[in-house]
């Protein structure tokens, strides 16, 4: 069966790379995609087997066309879960970790140095991200308002309970997984994703 991946880079925040590969070592395929342009290499966000790979990869792409970078590259700006949402609903045989277990051919110091520049992304603040406390934060991907209230600089209050936003999210949803939790919330009309970036813009 081929392969359908989710992958992002974190020289490249916010733009998410969905494609396919029939190769026999899908790991290298990903690791071909560390050329001499990219300073980092592609982290494997969601993979999973499929049977018609190119027509699953070329429904993801019509779906999320309105945020195609290029149309002559496979980057889209959205978050990594509203791939990986709907790969999920398709009941596909997950293989995020077979290929993240593999060896393959991305030296080791690369791989440190991506995983150093990652951490470097510090998490939520709502202090930091001039978001006072009692703010009012809008859940946007439900039919029925949903809101939290920020009760600390990295807490908000949900249904009563004080948790991080990434809980809050993950409990309306109702999944076991942790995501980011940017894309889904909004404060005063815009994303909290969106207001991070601004405010972490300059952090190296």
């Amino acid at each position: 069966m081929e392969i359908v991946y989710v992958l992002s880079n974190p020289a490249m925040p916010g733009l998410v790379k969905i494609g396919c590969t029939s190769h026999e070592d899908p790991n290298g395929r990903i690791a071909q995609l560390y050329t001499t342009g990219v300073p980092f290499p592609f982290k494997v966000e969601f993979a999973c087997h499929v049977e018609n790979a190119e027509e699953v990869e070329n429904a993801l792409h019509i779906a999320f066309a309105p945020n195609r970078v290029n149309p002559r590259r496979e980057f889209f700006k959205i978050d990594p879960e509203q791939a990986i949402s709907i790969l999920r609903l398709l009941h596909v045989d997950e293989a995020t970790n077979e290929l993240n277990q593999q060896s393959n051919d991305i030296d080791q110091e690369s791989l440190e140095a991506a995983k150093q520049f990652s951490s470097r992304r510090p998490n939520l603040n709502f202090e930091e991200m001039n978001i006072p406390l009692g703010a009012t934060l809008q859940y946007t991907r439900s039919d029925t308002p949903i809101f939290v209230t920020v009760v600390g600089p990295k807490k908000v209050n949900y249904d009563g309970e004080e948790m991080s936003l990434t809980a809050a999210t993950r409990q309306i949803m109702g999944i076991e997984y942790s995501i980011q939790p940017g894309a889904y919330w909004t404060y005063e009309g815009r994303t909290i994703k969106d207001i991070y970036e601004e405010t972490y813009s300059e952090v190296e």
